[in-house]
C-alpha cells in the first residue's frame, strides 16, 4: 500500500478505540482518528469468535485488498481500525469492497473525483 502503514501496537489500536468515532454496518465496524500525518494507517481485528485462523485470514487478506484498491479515494492522514463481525465468515469480495466502501462515506472520509480516463 502506497500512502498506509499498519496499525500494529495495542496501545495504538486502543488510542482509537477510546478517542476516535465508529460507524457499523452488517459486517464491518469501522473506528476512525483524525492525526497529522501524510498518510493513512490501517489496523484489521477479527476476532477468534468470527472462525478459525483459516477463515480469520481470509477475512483479513478481503478487507486490506479491498482498502489497497481504493486507496486513493481515501482521504489521507488517519487512523482507521476495522472490525469484522460474525456476519462477515462467508461473504465475497464485491459484499466485502462495498461494506468497507460504505463505512468510509458514512464517515466522509472519501474523495469523490471524477476518472475520466
Amino acid at each position: 500500500m502506497l500512502f498506509t502503514e499498519s496499525l500494529k501496537k495495542n496501545e495504538e489500536f486502543r488510542k482509537v478505540y477510546n478517542k476516535g468515532k465508529s460507524c457499523a454496518n452488517r459486517y464491518l465496524v469501522m473506528y476512525l482518528l483524525k492525526m497529522d500525518g501524510p498518510q493513512n494507517r490501517l489496523g484489521i481485528s477479527v476476532s477468534k469468535k468470527v472462525g478459525n485462523s483459516v477463515v480469520r485470514h481470509r477475512i483479513t487478506r478481503l478487507i486490506r485488498e479491498c482498502y489497497r484498491l481504493h486507496e486513493n479515494e481515501f482521504q489521507k492522514g488517519y487512523w482507521i481500525v476495522v472490525i469484522a463481525r460474525n456476519a462477515a465468515k462467508g461473504i465475497d469480495y464485491q459484499k466485502m469492497e462495498k461494506a468497507l466502501l460504505h463505512l468510509a462515506d458514512a464517515h466522509r472520509i472519501l474523495c469523490h473525483e471524477e476518472n475520466n480516463d
